[in-house]
């Protein structure tokens, strides 16, 4: 019995010896093929009596070398920046890009001088220095006015009370969407009142305007008092006369008050008709600062058209000549005053046919651009109508 029992216990003891080396053998070797842990890392934590998951494959990171005892802290790296981030830098640099796009305003009219506008694209034909050009954009939608109204500040007694009883009318020309500033002239100009899309505002600073005067002949000597003349000139001082009446001398710088004006509508933007609305006898200095075709340099490089309305004694003396130059250049009109009504009447027809042109744009194609000045002409299929437009482009201006 003895024998048994100590058989038995021996087998017992075997088999705990068994299974104690069966757990915690393996845990071990396990245990010992572990990776090491990196600093920085926390270890997973153990679970009983569970399998231990295999981490997953990672890529290998970058090490940053750790710095020394008194070396400084390396600087973290930059940033890579997103890919859209070029993407969108090329786009916005691309928008500015100068597109080398002329813009025409074109006027139609026919025999009796009334606005023609069923006019369609293949109606028209641009030409630029004689070679012809396609045109890449044509509406006959109206536009926006940005205006300038530029007033002689120095007319005879009698031209100047004429436009005084009209100005309030300029303003009824004007729209909602329309901008205007109010600038009078005599050898300098003088800016009344700045662009404003206000109508009413328009209609008061034009209403209290008080224009300045002159007798004809009157800084000279006055009417009937030249004394005796010779060749129509005074035998006292030289000065030439008209009908015994000595001529005035002229102050008023009307070049420099056109660029004035054109300066202050360069910046307007090109989705607008830009113009001058011009009322003036046409006499001009010889003592402005800029030349005529400087001035009208500035205007054609602006896309800025005049609208001139003759006024006085200017036919007389052939000073609308003047005017009409700054009309027939930069694709505007000239207009000629009569009684009070005719006046009102005509400053309607200025700002109905500067909004209602057609708008023509091209981009100039085999052109000397060696030149800065390019001619521009344009035609229509259609007979017995008159079109006007600019003249002519400067290369330098194009953007």
């Amino acid at each position: 019995m003895t024998r048994i029992i100590s058989t038995l216990g021996i087998v017992l003891l075997f088999g705990v010896l068994a299974a104690a080396q069966q757990s915690g053998g393996p845990g071990t070797q396990q245990q010992e093929s572990k990776p090491p842990v990196q600093p920085g890392q926390l270890a997973p934590p153990a679970q009983a009596g569970a399998p231990v998951p295999t981490p997953p494959a990672q890529a290998p990171s970058v090490q940053t070398p750790q710095p020394q005892t008194g070396q400084s802290q390396p600087a973290p790296p930059s940033p890579v920046p997103p890919q859209n981030s070029k993407q969108g830098s090329e786009t916005r640099q691309a928008i500015k890009i100068r597109t080398n796009v002329v813009i025409v305003p074109v006027t139609v009219k026919n025999r009796d001088g009334q606005l023609i506008g069923d006019l369609q694209k293949d109606e028209f034909r641009v030409f630029c220095d004689n070679v012809e050009q396609q045109i890449v954009y044509f509406t006959s939608d109206p536009y926006p006015l940005s205006a300038v109204v530029l007033i002689d500040d120095d007319l005879s007694i009698k031209s100047a009370d004429q436009v005084q009883k009209s100005l309030t009318a300029i303003s009824g020309g004007f729209g909602p969407n329309d901008e205007a500033a109010v600038v009078t002239y005599d050898q300098f100009p003088n800016t009344v009142s700045e662009f404003s899309f206000n109508n009413d505002l328009l209609f008061t600073q034009l209403k209290r305007l008080e224009l300045h005067s002159h007798y004809p002949g009157s800084p000279v000597g006055g009417p009937l008092t030249s004394g005796a003349t010779s060749n129509g000139r005074s035998l006292e001082t030289g000065a030439p006369t008209t009908l015994g009446v000595q001529q005035q001398k002229q102050d008023k710088d009307l070049d420099d008050a056109v660029y004035a004006a054109g300066e202050m509508l360069k910046s307007r933007g090109r989705d607008r008709r830009k113009i001058i609305f011009l009322i003036s006898d046409g006499n001009n200095s010889h003592s402005n600062e800029h030349t005529l075709d400087q001035t009208l340099q500035l205007l054609l490089k602006s896309d800025v058209s005049v609208y001139s309305i003759s006024v006085g004694h200017a036919l007389l003396q052939k000073e609308s000549t003047r005017l009409e130059r700054y009309a027939t250049s930069t694709g505007g009109d000239t207009f000629y005053a009569g009684k009070d009504r005719g006046l009102e009447n005509l400053y309607a027809s200025v700002t109905e046919q500067a909004r209602n042109q057609y708008t023509i744009t091209f981009q100039p194609q085999d052109t000397d651009r060696s030149k800065d000045y390019h001619s521009i002409e344009v035609r229509v299929r259609r007979p017995d109508l008159d079109v006007t437009a600019r003249q002519g482009y400067y290369q330098s201006g194009l953007h």
